[in-house]
């Protein structure tokens, strides 16, 4: 397994899988078969495969660290990188469908609904860390800087969250919203636990 995503042909598969879901909704766009609100449908599932992206990005750090896979480290960044190219589809889509792209509107939007707005500063945040994705820039600000930078994606998440659960508040329908609450907690939770040990062995070491 560990040869196998050492392999050139590693990465243009795990970019073809990548794109699958924006075949599949391309595709039911051009047949129509997005059911009775298509509109409401590819808003509701580019969000849906943002927040799907992102857990699996936040994923691959614990995934590697238990199973001593470091290959895995190799795909996090190109996994990063689709979740601003469906986050990006997610906010045209909205832009289009919902405002037909009026700037003034789309701007009354953001400031009168706060899941717009929440959703608006995820995507705001995740800009920088999208333009960065890239080893220039680690050269260019700095790999401390870069880190703490790339460390909005905590930030990303809990915003990604919150906008899904106000958007689900009108429906009164929170069963996913939980589960991705669920999975995010959990891969958090073990960062959180990991920096604790750390800096437990860090006092220890200079006690």
């Amino acid at each position: 397994m560990r040869q196998l995503l050492l392999k050139p042909v590693a990465k243009p598969l795990v970019f073809l899988l990548c794109l699958l879901p924006f075949v599949w909704l391309a595709y039911n766009v051009i047949i129509n078969n997005l059911g009775a609100n298509p509109q409401e449908a590819l808003i509701r599932a580019t969000g849906d495969w943002t927040l799907r992206f992102l857990c699996i990005v936040l994923a691959i750090t614990p995934l590697r660290t238990i199973s001593k896979t470091p290959q895995l480290a190799r795909f996090r960044r190109m996994l990063g990188l689709f979740v601003y190219f469906y986050m990006v589809i997610h906010l045209l889509s909205y832009s289009w469908f919902d405002m037909g792209f009026d700037v003034a509107d789309i701007a009354k939007d953001i400031y009168k609904r706060p899941f717009i707005l929440v959703g608006f500063a995820a995507f705001v945040f995740l800009t920088p860390l999208a333009l960065t994705s890239f080893n220039r820039a680690i050269k260019l600000i700095g790999a401390k800087r870069w880190q703490m930078l790339h460390k909005l994606v905590y930030l990303i998440a809990g915003l990604g969250i919150l906008h899904f659960f106000w958007m689900r508040a009108g429906k009164n329908n929170f069963n996913e919203v939980f589960v991705y609450a669920a999975i995010l907690a959990v891969l958090l939770g073990w960062r959180l636990v990991q920096w604790l040990k750390k800096r437990q062995q860090n006092t220890r070491k200079y006690a």
